[in-house]
């Protein structure tokens, strides 16, 4: 099997599209993939798997059928096998290999290779985990500030705003879903070695009794930026699925950018409110923070 890399137009925020069926693939289960030349479908990331699949239905051959779920495929330097989420060997973007978006089907399409087919996602899923993604942004540039004085030297890699990005630094996993984002970050030697603080020293109170009034921190800052509606963009330099995209986001402090692949809403007035949880575990070994949009 040799397929091009798909292209993909969820970055904008299409919702829907045509294109035409290039292969499908049978999982063995009951269920298939099927493969198109272009998609409005935002898969699951088999290598940082943070933004859930798009739901949705492809209609061909007069069919409409309904889109379960959404993967990342992928195909060899040498053609051959499709491999799938897990049992793709490589990260996302390896050159040497192809590329592929699989809208799962709980039912087998028949033959529809080479057909016209008529692509639509589940936009208010879609909306809503896009609001979960453009929070859980915000909430990484907030706690970056509101950590900024627990950092006893430069770790070596600051945000957009000069300050240490504690949010790469410590993230150990970030999970979106269509009513928050969940980001859990480990407080081990690692970062500890790196210069962050978490017991009591000098005037700063020890991470544990600091957390409400950085909660309070973090959701103030977080409600101002919602407040100045601020634009929101994805720069895609190209329409591939491995293309590296970035947010964009004009704050009131400035511009902010980071690397991401998901999708997100327009602009901050999109939602009504924005605010964290922030809770410690009791041997202190990680930070949970859970980002709640609310829509306009």
């Amino acid at each position: 099997m040799t397929l091009a890399t798909t292209r993909v137009s969820f970055p904008g925020g299409a919702v829907t599209g045509e294109s035409t069926v290039l292969a499908v693939h049978p999982f063995g289960d009951g269920r298939f993939g099927v493969v198109t030349a272009e998609t409005p479908f935002h898969p699951l990331d088999h290598t940082w798997p943070d933004q859930p699949a798009d739901t949705g239905t492809l209609t061909v051959a007069g069919r409409e059928l309904a889109v379960l779920d959404c993967l990342t495929g992928a195909v060899g330097p040498e053609g051959g096998e499709l491999l799938v989420g897990g049992d793709i060997p490589v990260r996302r973007g390896d050159e040497a290999w192809s590329w592929l978006v699989l809208h799962v089907l709980a039912e087998d399409p028949g033959a529809v290779v080479g057909e016209p087919v008529a692509l639509a996602v589940d936009a208010e899923r879609r909306l809503a985990v896009s609001a979960a993604h453009t929070g859980c942004h915000l909430l990484a540039l907030a706690l970056n500030e509101a950590l900024a004085p627990r950092w006893r030297k430069d770790p070596g890699r600051n945000d957009a705003f000069g300050h240490p990005d504690f949010d790469s630094l410590a993230m150990a996993s970030s999970v979106m879903d269509t009513e928050a984002s969940t980001d859990t970050y480990r407080l081990g030697k690692s970062l500890r070695k790196k210069g962050f603080t978490v017991d009591a020293v000098e005037e700063l109170p020890a991470l544990a009794e600091a957390l409400p009034a950085l909660t309070e921190a973090v959701n103030r800052r977080l409600a101002g930026w919602v407040a100045a509606d601020a634009p929101v963009r994805i720069e895609v330099p190209g329409p591939e699925l491995t293309a590296r995209r970035s947010w964009h986001c004009e704050l009131p402090q400035g511009s902010a950018t980071i690397a991401c692949g998901g999708s997100h809403l327009h602009r901050l007035g999109q939602l009504s409110a924005l605010e964290t949880e922030l809770t410690l575990a009791e041997d202190g070994s990680e930070l949970v923070a859970v980002t709640r949009p609310k829509r306009a």
